[in-house]
């Protein structure tokens, strides 16, 4: 996948799931009221499980407070290390 690809895909922030179903996009409007973001694509959030969501927004929680002292931006990985060591490989 190129990074025009990558640009072209819809992002959402699986940390804001909808009522009706769904996530709301990726981004945050006033940056003060709302937690960060933990975006990936719309497609990859489809195949995730609840348990995966929940465990992916938790751990990038975890690492904004770490950072926040020391002011840079935080990428965490989608899966776990733990997570990506059990899953069999297609």
């Amino acid at each position: 996948m190129g990074i025009g690809e990558w640009f072209k895909e819809r992002w959402v922030d699986i940390s804001r799931p909808k009522k009706g179903g769904g996530f709301e996009p990726c981004g945050r409007g006033e940056a003060k009221k709302r937690a960060y973001p933990k975006c990936v694509p719309a497609s990859k959030a489809a195949s995730m499980s609840t348990a995966e969501k929940k465990s992916a927004v938790t751990r990038k929680r975890k690492e904004v407070r770490w950072a926040k002292s020391i002011r840079s931006p935080v990428r965490v990985a989608t899966f776990s290390k733990l997570a990506r060591a059990k899953k069999p490989r297609a």
